[in-house]
């Protein structure tokens, strides 16, 4: 049987900023402007109401802003939704930092712990005296023989985040302390305490095969929307090299929030272990953003996010990606007799640019919001057929055309969640079969998804976003071992 438990970790956090002059508060909870403003920004957009949609088949609306628009003219709502740019005057704006690394364990104490950011790899003469400074009275409160770490870096090594807890327990008397650097000079320190329990965040254990192969069973624990997105995070970190894990009595160990009227439910975390020896085969941490859409990254901080933003199908066959096509206006006559008698001179063949992903499925296979958005169009349009696109944070839109109909209890200015069901394949419009055509814009221009040299702000750590990670994988996921 399926075991469901309540974790006793719900923490609250303290931020101390020090700069050129230290500068220290005792307040748990104090966070620093930028911070603020960011947890502000959070705030508002959650606390949009949320509309509860009675269905059995899908949950995940939320904020019907628009009204009681009609599908069938929105189009006129926006026509910048449809004007079309070429690809090459893509130009992406990005921090993204393409060298991030992360490394874990727990280092055995000894006589000289102030040496840990030595021992880990970090190579910063001040960031040391700073932690031998800062730490006397974490190191007060160690237990167990070893010291939990989870450590950041950047490009050329640099030093990005550090977090440490005071030994392999996790309980009530757990302390998690994450050292990062500050954008005014020094560094920052954020202290996070575990309490016995926790009413917003839920352990789970299901059986790694039901997660693989029998959604039904998972859906029975989690929500619907949930369900496709666990499915297709266990297929991306699922190790290779370990290919028959299915076989044995392997669990996935999840954290969710199951989420309110206010607050989407979540996967915080994400693990493939064994029972029975507490290996971590494969792990997933969820990172939330302000300014962008949160996504999903390995303990190892390699990001899961492009396969998300490339599967709106749950079956998918690809049969025509970004490129040129022949351009026709009509279907070419199978008559002889319309035949002119005499041939015109050759011309050379005219082409068009094919924008977008073609996905070859059955009509009727259902389509998913590939990442939480607001549906800004739902009608007929043109070539595209039955048409939705959902816009998301950061400039981002996602188009899926030709649809054979769309999940009845959607309408313009919905916003839905990652992994809803939002239509069904099908053939209208200027379509040669059933397929799926779904593109992705970053302000109004086309992205390849799949294109070798697309590098997107959603598919990176950034620099000020390290401590979140290291964060939560000391925090949510399993105990680690000891070096």
């Amino acid at each position: 049987m399926n075991k469901k438990v309540s974790l006793s970790s719900l923490f609250t956090r303290g931020v101390i900023i020090l700069s050129g002059c230290a500068f220290l508060s005792s307040t748990p909870g104090l966070a620093y402007a930028a911070q603020a403003q960011s947890s502000q920004t959070q705030s508002t957009t959650q606390a949009r109401k949320k509309i509860t949609v009675q269905t059995n088949r899908q949950v995940g609306f939320k904020d019907k802003s628009a009204g009681t628009g009609s599908k069938t003219n929105s189009m006129s709502l926006n026509p910048s939704l449809f004007q079309r740019k070429a690809p090459d005057e893509l130009m992406l704006d990005s921090d993204a930092n393409l060298d991030y690394r992360v490394a874990q364990g727990c280092l055995r104490r000894n006589f000289n712990e102030n040496s840990l950011p030595a021992s880990v790899g970090i190579d910063n003469r001040q960031f040391a005296e700073f932690f031998k400074n800062q730490t006397k009275t974490f190191f007060d409160h160690m237990r167990g023989d070893c010291i939990p770490y989870a450590v950041a870096f950047g490009s050329r090594n640099r030093f990005d985040s550090l977090s440490i807890m005071n030994g392999p327990i996790q309980d009530s008397k757990t302390e998690v302390w994450t050292f990062t650097p500050s954008a005014v000079g020094g560094f920052l320190i954020q202290q996070d305490y575990l309490k016995d329990e926790s009413k917003r965040l839920t352990e789970i254990r299901i059986p790694l095969r039901d997660v693989l192969y029998d959604p039904r069973k998972v859906s029975d624990q989690l929500p619907v929307e949930l369900v496709w997105e666990l499915n297709s995070l266990i297929k991306q970190i699922y190790p290779e090299e370990n290919n028959s894990l299915e076989n044995t009595n392997s669990v996935v160990r999840l954290i969710v929030d199951f989420g309110d009227r206010e607050r989407w439910a979540q996967i915080w975390a994400a693990e493939i272990i064994d029972p029975n020896t507490k290996d971590v085969y494969a792990n997933a941490f969820w990172m939330e953003r302000s300014d962008i859409p949160g996504g999903f990254f390995t303990g190892s901080g390699e990001s899961l996010e492009r396969s998300f933003w490339t599967n709106p199908l749950s079956y998918r066959r690809i049969s025509r990606g970004v490129g040129m096509v022949r351009a026709s206006s009509s279907k070419r006559s199978k008559n002889p007799a319309s035949v002119a008698p005499t041939q015109a001179p050759a011309t050379k063949q005219r082409y068009r640019t094919h924008m977008g992903i073609d996905y070859a499925a059955p009509i009727g296979t259902p389509i998913f919001s590939v990442a939480n958005g607001k549906v800004v169009h739902i009608g007929f349009s043109g070539a595209f057929g039955n048409l939705i696109v959902l816009e998301h944070p950061g400039n981002y839109r996602t188009y899926y055309a030709h649809l054979s109909n769309y999940n009845v209890e959607l309408e313009l200015g919905n916003e839905v969640r990652r992994g809803l069901e939002i239509g069904y394949v099908g053939t209208t419009g200027r379509s040669t079969g059933p397929h799926l055509h779904f593109e992705l814009r970053k302000n109004g221009i086309y992205v390849d998804p799949y294109g070798s040299k697309t590098q997107l702000d959603l598919w990176s750590m950034r620099d000020n976003e390290s401590g979140q990670l290291t964060r939560e994988m000391l925090l949510l996921g399993s105990p680690i071992k000891q070096n």
